[in-house]
């Protein structure tokens, strides 16, 4: 990316919970996703409440709203809970409803998103990144065209403790280093961060972007939103749109120098 090139813009959502969701949001947030002109939309997991058919269901429709080219990642939520399903079939409703690709890959010529499944079926809430994916950060990531923004999207943040933490969570910071990553984009807390943060043994840094909860009731004393993210040659600048009545606004923005 050169300074005479556009902008990359990325729609960052989170926590759409469909079937536990606000209706007003979900009928008014494909427009206003739409009308950034997103590169890409960023869809870090909890589509649906409890990971039921009539959810996924919802969930598509509204997925189906939302400017294209979309990648879609798991969340916990979207896991059956307690039916046999979690154990043979956890991730069956998912890849029917909304990605066969648990780990999906998204090229343009400007952006380069990688999504990581964060959620394995024997965890509640905490999240893992095996070593495979690891690796595979570091090869399709590293891989981006010079220039080229690289991201990595995931339901659980990378730097959460308690029962948000990621096992392997080392290894995928280690990973985001040697691939040289921009930014990684999660979820899972239901509370919009922004955070530039230098990784271990490395100059390099990242901008980690936590969107807030776009639909879901569930919003944990901070109102309904999605993230805006326009990266250009020189910095990251994160915009966070809330929810106010039957429309949605700006509230807050963050800039971050491109390259730490």
């Amino acid at each position: 990316m050169t300074a005479a090139d556009p902008p990359v813009v990325i729609a960052h959502l989170s926590d759409l919970h469909l079937g536990a969701h606000d209706p007003v949001a979900a009928r008014t947030l494909a427009a206003d996703v739409a009308a950034v002109h997103p590169t890409v939309t960023v869809v870090t997991g909890d589509c649906t409440m409890r990971a039921r058919t009539g959810q996924f269901r919802q969930a598509r429709e509204l997925l189906d709203g939302l400017p294209d080219p979309l990648l879609v990642v798991t969340g916990n939520h979207d896991v059956p809970l307690d039916s046999p399903a979690r154990l043979v079939s956890p991730y069956a409703r998912f890849r029917h409803w909304l990605e066969e690709d648990l780990d999906p890959v998204l090229r343009l010529p400007a952006v380069t998103v990688m999504g990581l499944e964060s959620t394995p079926r024997w965890r509640w809430k905490s999240g893992r990144v095996s070593r495979r994916q690891a690796d595979a950060v570091r090869t399709v990531l590293g891989a981006a065209p010079p220039g080229a923004v690289r991201v990595l999207a995931l339901h659980h943040p990378p730097r959460a403790t308690g029962l948000a933490r990621v096992v392997g969570r080392d290894r995928l910071l280690r990973a985001l280093a040697a691939a040289q990553v921009d930014l990684v984009l999660a979820g899972h807390t239901h509370l919009p961060a922004a955070s530039s943060y230098e990784l271990d043994s490395s100059a390099h840094r990242v901008i980690e972007v936590v969107a807030g909860t776009a639909t879901s009731v569930r919003t944990r004393g901070v109102g309904r939103s999605w993230s805006v993210i326009t990266v250009d040659s020189d910095e990251i600048v994160v915009e966070e749109r809330h929810q106010a009545g039957s429309g949605w606004h700006a509230l807050g923005t963050t800039r971050y120098p491109r390259h730490g």
